[in-house]
């Protein structure tokens, strides 16, 4: 028998007969070609063009889930891009290589930008790139679809990766579940996963290489583990653990509908953190207060070009739509740093100390206004706030404020209506900012504090510096102390607090960020409900007394036991913390 631990993706448990799959690899042939031939390889460029995307309208159908048929519309929409496809032609012309040559080339340097960033999410849609560059090699090779072998009896797939349209186009009827050696939650394959309810591991790194065809596998896409060949005391073990998991779900569901109040009645909000729109859905069905976060970036990363005021205006508008009457936070342009976007010359030695989200915008207000003036035009339908990243002084804070009061006269001219009473926030992410948060509190209606950059700059640490990232502590005194520090900053001027870092869906933290006296917590979707559990399962006053107790603590290891073993005796019945 052999475990592999990896990432829980999609919840559930699939016992059954492996299918192994092999990703083959589609090489791109790489011929020169002389000038006379440039207008035939633009030719089956073209014509392969149009073929991919008939695939694709293929799958297309109106019976298919909401944010899979969003995914298929992305990849439509690479397929359409006039850059990408101007790209392409460029290169075949000035190259002078064959078109298979041009898509790969084109394509890789796109992927190998979105692979070298520190962000989970972006690295993930990698694939999706490479995904449509192998539809269009392939429709030039005239193969048509990749499709996997027609399957005929259930089985677990076992899989170093995975394509978006493979998943499509696969029977997954008969897919009991699914294990890949690679992947993240953020993927679109793990969105795909979900939406179609089959159990899946991903990142077990190299499960598929170690067993074969018609062996007995088991995934558990709860606990994110993979056993090949299990005997029959794991079986038997992992059926009670499938038992235990479906009273949990049922239990966690009835919070749906439920506040987030502690025992003795003190309220926390519990909000939902998205990139696409495809995720409202998942957000409303947990029950979340709002959107805390809405990463705007992921609009510009998603696409060769910088997204339209119309295009931006129709997502703004959906997501506020979808979640009205309650509140959308949209963060403005956060790029730069580990979020790098094709075509914006954003190419510095520093990156994450450089030229990046807040800095960015006010050095490029032709890219920057756009978004403003989309934000207003969306806020008439909805009830939209607007929250401002990497603020590290009054300068920056006023600089923004100035150019949206700016935006604001300029749709007052031209007639177009916006809400007059949008709120609007900053993000507290800069230690600047932390020791200045009386300053700006007094400009700015409410403050969510971004930990995920809060604690890398507090400590000084580079969270993609595998040498150094133990010291990435969410439960450093430094930190904790600055997450007090704001909270008590912004309540003395009479303005609520949320945090949206990754601090947020941990259960380990979800008490004491509440004892410290935050109003929101926003987070994922899929942890809403279980923070929402914990935080009804205790008082208010025993929240804040483990707050008051662990901020005098002198050192992360210290706070670290404490925390784990006082949630442990009091949640460790319906917790994996």
């Amino acid at each position: 028998m052999r475990i592999f631990k990896g990432i829980a993706a999609s919840e559930g448990l699939a016992k059954g007969k492996a299918l192994v799959h092999h990703h083959a690899s589609m090489e791109a042939e790489k011929q020169h070609i002389l000038s006379d031939g440039v207008a035939g390889e633009l030719e089956k460029f073209r014509t392969a063009l149009a073929s991919a995307k008939r695939l694709l309208e293929e799958h297309n159908t109106k019976d298919i889930a909401k944010d899979s048929r969003e995914i298929l519309e992305t990849h439509m929409l690479m397929l359409e891009d006039p850059d990408y496809i101007q790209q392409i032609e460029d290169y075949i012309r000035t190259n002078l290589v064959c078109s298979q040559w041009a898509v790969d080339s084109v394509t890789t340097n796109m992927v190998n930008l979105l692979e070298a960033t520190d962000d989970e999410l972006l690295r993930e849609r990698a694939i999706d790139f490479r995904d449509v560059s192998l539809h269009l090699i392939d429709a030039i090779k005239g193969k048509g679809e990749r499709r996997m072998e027609h399957l005929d009896e259930d089985v677990v797939l076992i899989a170093d990766a995975l394509m978006p349209s493979e998943l499509f186009s696969m029977d997954k009827t008969h897919i009991l579940g699914i294990s890949l050696d690679g992947g993240g939650r953020a993927s679109h394959v793990a969105i795909l996963v979900r939406a179609f309810n089959i159990p899946t591991v991903l990142a077990t790194n190299g499960a598929s290489k170690t067993v074969h065809d018609g062996e007995e596998v088991i995934v558990d896409g709860t606990y994110g583990e993979v056993f090949i060949r299990p005997d029959h005391t794991v079986s038997q073990m992992l059926d009670e653990r499938f038992n235990l998991w479906q009273e949990h779900e049922v239990e966690l569901h009835k919070m749906v509908e439920l506040p987030t109040n502690t025992t003795d009645g003190h309220s926390v909000l519990l909000k939902a953190n998205i990139q696409t729109t495809s995720e409202v859905d998942a957000a409303k069905a947990c029950g979340a207060s709002g959107i805390g976060l809405f990463r705007s970036e992921f609009l510009f990363m998603e696409s060769l070009e910088n997204p339209s005021e119309e295009r931006q205006f129709t997502v703004y508008r959906q997501v506020l739509e979808a979640m009205a009457p309650k509140p959308v936070t949209i963060r403005t342009i956060d790029i730069g740093g580990d979020k790098m976007v094709s075509g914006l010359g954003i190419d510095e030695k520093n990156p994450i100390l450089g030229w990046r989200a807040v800095r960015f915008c006010l050095s490029r207000k032709d890219i920057f206004t756009v978004q403003l003036r989309a934000l207003l035009r969306a806020s008439v339908y909805g009830k939209l706030q607007v929250m401002f990243p990497m603020i590290s002084g009054v300068e920056e804070l006023n600089a923004v404020l100035h150019l949206f009061e700016h935006v604001k006269d300029e749709c007052r001219r031209e007639s177009i209506p916006f809400d007059p009473d949008i709120k609007v926030g900053t993000m507290i992410e800069v230690p600047s900012a932390a020791l200045c948060a009386d300053i700006l509190a007094k400009k700015v209606d409410f403050f969510s504090i971004g930990t995920n950059d809060l604690i890398q700059y507090t400590i000084a640490v580079d969270r993609g510096n595998e040498k150094i990232a133990y010291l990435y502590q969410p439960f450093h005194p430094g930190v904790l102390r600055s997450i007090r520090m704001i909270i008590q900053m912004a309540h003395q001027n009479q303005i609520p607090v949320s945090l949206c870092g990754e601090m947020a869906s941990d259960p380990l933290c979800s008490v004491l960020l509440a004892g410290m006296g935050l109003d929101e917590l926003s987070m994922g979707s899929q942890s809403l409900l279980q923070v929402r559990k914990i935080l009804r399962s205790v008082s208010y006053e025993e929240a804040k007394s483990l707050a008051d107790h662990v901020l005098g603590m002198d050192s992360y290891l210290t706070i670290t036991t404490y925390i784990r073993e006082w949630m442990h005796d009091r949640f460790d019945h319906f917790t994996t913390i």
